[in-house]
């Protein structure tokens, strides 16, 4: 086995999947650290990585490797602790990819607490209105808003959401009563994209037969702030009606949809009992703050 150095800057980089990803990482230049990679190979005499201009991918070489780095770094880390106290807390960086509305308006307050709690950890949350790709190593782990059919990963549902129509009291004043969803034909509708729906299970106002949206955006957090302007109705998640003074749901008992946010991870990842724990305080985290949340919304 390698020392622990050389191992340190491969994980880096097969995580990374490229050397300026991990070079920013590890604070050090890719050139040096593109040098370090191809000393290792030829100390272990193989090659450890597939070259391409898309980033560094692994070799069956490479990927064994990676698994017995991985061992050695957590055995390490089970070792670098000073008192049982401080054995429980995670340290090092954790990347987690989300959609923008769970990024927005969730991750903020439960990543703050789970910060407060390991004070040597560092998160990064990638806020992104699309798929991340896990055996591309995009993230440590990924939110979805619906569970993968394909691919290596290790899927578990985390929590269900509501959503339901809404607008602003301004926008509502200002213009004819909203009835029935009949009515939201004659209203101008905020919403999604239309091609830029990166999953069936965001496509709301198609089932609902709403008619043109007018006003659009990839993100959630942008339709947001146009319901709020008085631009027309939207379909909004309940969590983020709080953050949102003065748009308040209509129709709720003619529309109210149901979604559930995944908790996404790498299968080689399973074994790796930081991101568990990682993983499993995410996950309890989010649950609650979405109910909180949410019970703020119809005490209002």
């Amino acid at each position: 086995m390698q020392n622990w150095d050389d191992l340190r800057l491969f994980l880096a980089v097969a995580r990374e999947q490229s050397l300026s990803g991990a070079g920013k990482v590890l604070r050090l230049d890719p050139a040096t650290l593109g040098r370090r990679m191809t000393r290792l190979e030829k100390t272990m005499q193989v090659a450890l990585f597939v070259k391409s201009p898309q980033g560094y991918a692994l070799t069956q070489a490479g990927s064994e490797l990676l698994e017995r780095a991985g061992a050695v770094e957590q055995a390490m880390r089970g070792t670098s602790v000073g008192d049982g106290a401080q054995s429980d807390t995670l340290s090092g960086q954790i990347r987690l990819g989300a959609p923008d509305g769970c990024a927005n308006f969730l991750l903020p307050q439960v990543c703050a607490a789970i910060g407060r709690d390991n004070p040597a950890l560092d998160i990064q949350i990638v806020a992104l209105p699309r798929v991340f790709n896990l055996t591309r190593r995009e993230a440590d782990m990924a939110i979805g808003v619906s569970a993968p059919t394909a691919g290596r990963l290790v899927v578990r549902q985390v929590t269900e959401y509501h959503l339901h129509l809404a607008a602003s009291e301004d926008y509502l004043n200002a213009n004819d009563p909203i009835k029935d969803v009949e009515a939201l034909k004659a209203h101008k509708m905020v919403g999604y994209i239309p091609d830029m729906i990166f999953d069936r299970e965001l496509d709301y106002l198609a089932d609902l037969g709403a008619g043109r949206v007018a006003l659009a955006s990839n993100s959630v957090s942008v339709q947001l702030n146009m319901l709020r302007q008085g631009a027309g109705v939207g379909v909004v998640h309940d969590f983020s009606l709080p953050f949102a003074p003065g748009v308040r749901r209509i129709l709720t008992d003619a529309v109210s949809l149901t979604r559930a946010f995944y908790l996404i991870r790498h299968v080689d990842d399973a074994k790796n009992l930081r991101l568990a724990r990682f993983a499993d305080l995410m996950a309890s985290g989010l649950r609650a703050e979405v109910a909180r949340l949410e019970a703020l919304q119809e005490h209002a």
